[in-house]
């Protein structure tokens, strides 16, 4: 056999599990189905070296535990804890497995923290933690939690400031007064309000816990113009998208899809990205987007641009739960990025929240604000925004 057919051949894959198998001290009894999860969910070559390479983590570690395995692969094979972590929630071996999100996410908030300078460092460390724990509290009582970009961008707000105050002379966070706060916040006008948010949650934090005796942030304000001021299409723009996501065949199922969604139904890029099998109702064409407390009835063409997303997804065979599933969310089961929904639209040169905003816009002139936050789950202040 040539060398191209021999690494192309599933013959390969069996060949080097059967032989690590006689290796081993002790065969898992996933083995197999290990194997086989890697043959039909990656290519051949790549599935190869995952079975070498688990192999040798289950030689080196004298464990066959999933839990064991993927702490040794994050340490030694980062590439290989996502096929690991796919296949172990797949067959229900590991019930928690470390997303390759969290696990960036995690990674660039200890980057964060290990910049800050080091008298400074531990407020900023315990104030990290408490927005994890905020955020997970949230996440188990059904409530909207943090996002981990949210958490990324305070932590940037408190680094800043670190580096600021440092450079005025302060060793410590309680010599920090409401005008080194204010000589920071004059740095850039444009971000007052986004910093000042997060310097409140610190400050608040620290004062808790007694880091400071009293909160520099509380006299500070960052007003506003009230009301929705961004960019919004005309009807006739509308029509035109409307038409072209409507006519079949012409343009990509998943930017028919977003384009819909969030034309129609004021979906955001987050519940679009998450968007489940499970979450459907076929006999009443509804969804229920994930955040959200009711069940959606989809408009004709919403539900045919669907459907079209439930093809291409099957033409793809694939085991991710999502209704969006790209080429490299093909073999996980890990939701398409927010790249991925802002690109869909990239053929009509718009983003997806101005399609949204379009939407709020007319139902918060039609319809009680009560109604349109229980309708899409938001806040009472987000819905305020656009009446």
């Amino acid at each position: 056999m040539c060398k191209p057919c021999y690494e192309n051949s599933p013959h390969t894959v069996q060949a080097r599990a059967a032989g690590w198998a006689h290796r081993m001290p002790a065969v898992p009894d996933w083995w197999d189905a290990f194997t086989t999860h890697l043959q039909t969910h990656r290519h051949t070559f790549y599935a190869a070296e995952a079975i070498t390479h688990t192999a040798r983590l289950i030689i080196n570690t004298g464990s066959t535990d999933p839990a064991t395995l993927l702490s040794s692969a994050h340490q030694t094979t980062p590439w290989l804890v996502r096929p690991l972590a796919d296949f172990f929630q797949t067959h229900h071996l590991h019930a928690t497995p470390t997303t390759t999100e969290d696990a960036r996410a995690a990674t660039l908030r200890e980057r964060r923290i290990e910049a800050v300078p080091a008298p400074l460092r531990p407020p900023v460390q315990a104030f990290a933690r408490a927005l994890m724990d905020q955020r997970e509290r949230a996440a188990a009582l059904g409530l909207r939690p943090n996002q981990l970009n949210t958490i990324k961008i305070r932590l940037d707000t408190v680094r800043d400031l670190a580096f600021h105050i440092t450079s005025r002379g302060h060793r410590t966070w309680a010599s920090v007064t409401t005008e080194d706060l204010e000589a920071f916040l004059a740095l850039n006008p444009a971000r007052r309000a986004s910093w000042l948010a997060g310097l409140r949650q610190f400050f608040a934090h620290a004062h808790h816990t007694g880091a400071v005796l009293h909160n520099p942030a509380s006299p500070l304000d960052a007003p506003q113009a009230r009301g929705f001021r961004g960019t919004v299409l005309t009807l006739d723009q509308q029509r035109t998208l409307y038409h072209r996501w409507n006519s079949p065949g012409e343009t990509h199922p998943h930017e028919a899809f977003i384009g819909l969604a969030a034309l129609l139904h004021a979906a955001t890029t987050t519940e679009l990205s998450l968007l489940t099998l499970d979450r459907l109702t076929p006999a009443r064409y509804a969804v229920r987007f994930p955040g959200r407390t009711l069940d959606l009835t989809l408009d004709e063409a919403t539900w045919k641009a669907l459907t079209a997303c439930l093809r291409h997804r099957a033409s793809l065979r694939t085991d991710n739960p999502h209704i969006l599933v790209t080429r490299l969310t093909r073999t996980t089961r890990e939701p398409a990025g927010a790249a991925h929904i802002r690109d869909s639209l990239a053929p009509v040169g718009l983003l997806p929240r101005i399609l949204r905003s379009t939407r709020l816009l007319t139902l918060a002139a039609e319809l009680d604000i009560k109604q349109l936050t229980a309708a899409l789950g938001m806040s009472y202040n987000g819905a305020a925004h656009y009446v």
